[in-house]
């Protein structure tokens, strides 16, 4: 087992917010309805069918898994409803103990409570992540989702609770023959946590067009992860807008690419361009996962509009499930127009 430095709550919380199922949550849902309403992130309309179904069937593996997802994901901030999403994913592993699905929405419930967890809470609850992950891997080796967020525990947590970087290699050695372009997303993030940003950089553009959801999401926050890690003090900003061009054109449907094409038109002074992208961000599919407001709002104040920058910092806050340094930040650029 790898050993880490140092084991720390910022740790922790760094590895909650990176190797969490992610706010759209991929597919993990067989039912084409359920799976549509999860990855849209319309939570109310999931928690309603699967309530319907389990009305009518008190047995439906999937209307479990739903219920807890719903309940977990509609309102993180909500600890009741937190609560209720915890017991619920019990009753779906108890109830059906040989389902994969049941583990995932497990392990996303204790991945919502780590943000809010103390230390010694977050180390208990990352060893349950752990455990409900290698169990769904175990149940459905060709669950993409489990696969990749046990990788990142592996990559991401400290070592003396488990993380490995030599497991989270076996884990993409086990797919690479039979799930290729899987195994090219996990060697992104082998390459991310390693630093070897050009390896990184080549294994994601070389990501063939895929309709798997859970794939296309993952390929999303990966270019994000290396795009920042470019755009970080005005490194190499070219290469960001090399990347997020290809994701504008590998998912034009998703906020993501104009988004981050926003970023690196503000990061480099043009604000106008970054307002446009901005604006086109906000109609997609998926803005909702990404602080667009925030941004707009910086990219407006060093325009001068501070009526408008104000306005849009006060969209964002209303936010319930944003990132909490992008919360603190515009926070502070509220502040200094009052």
């Amino acid at each position: 087992m790898q050993q880490r430095p140092s084991f720390t709550l910022r740790a922790l919380t760094a590895f909650a917010l990176a190797a969490g199922l992610g706010v759209g949550q991929a597919s993990i849902f067989k039912d084409p309805q359920l799976d549509s309403l999860a990855e849209a992130n319309k939570f109310a309309e999931l928690e309603q069918q699967a309530q319907a179904r389990l009305k009518a069937n008190a047995a439906d593996v999937e209307a479990n898994a739903a219920l807890a997802l719903a309940l977990s994901s509609l309102d993180p901030s909500d600890a009741k409803r937190l609560e209720a999403g915890a017991k619920q994913a019990k009753q779906c592993v108890e109830q059906h103990p040989s389902a994969a699905v049941c583990q995932l929405v497990r392990a996303q419930n204790l991945h919502m409570q780590m943000g809010e967890a103390g230390m010694f809470k977050a180390m208990r609850l990352l060893d349950s992540i752990k455990e409900a992950l290698t169990r769904a891997v175990e149940l459905d080796p060709n669950s993409f989702v489990a696969r990749v967020q046990l990788t990142k525990l592996y990559l991401f947590a400290p070592g003396m609770l488990g993380g490995s970087t030599a497991k989270a290699k076996e884990l993409e050695i086990a797919v690479r023959s039979s799930q290729p372009e899987q195994a090219r997303l996990l060697r992104v993030y082998l390459a991310l946590y390693a630093k070897k940003w050009g390896e990184a950089e080549s294994e994601l553009l070389a990501l063939k067009p895929s309709k798997d959801a859970s794939l296309l999401e993952e390929a999303r926050a990966a270019t994000l992860q290396l795009a920042t890690y470019y755009l970080k003090d005005g490194k190499e900003p070219a290469k960001a807008k090399t990347l997020f061009e290809n994701l504008q054109r590998e998912q034009p449907g998703y906020a993501h690419g104009p988004y981050g094409l926003g970023r690196v038109y503000s990061e480099t002074g043009q604000l106008d361009e970054a307002l446009r992208y901005f604006e086109r961000a906000k109609s997609l599919a998926a803005a909702d996962e990404l602080p667009i407001d925030h941004r707009l709002g910086d990219a407006l104040l060093a325009k001068g509009d501070k009526a408008q920058a104000k306005a849009a910092y006060e969209r964002f806050l209303k936010t319930k499930r944003a990132n909490p340094n992008n919360v603190e930040a515009a926070r502070k650029s509220l502040a200094s127009l009052v």
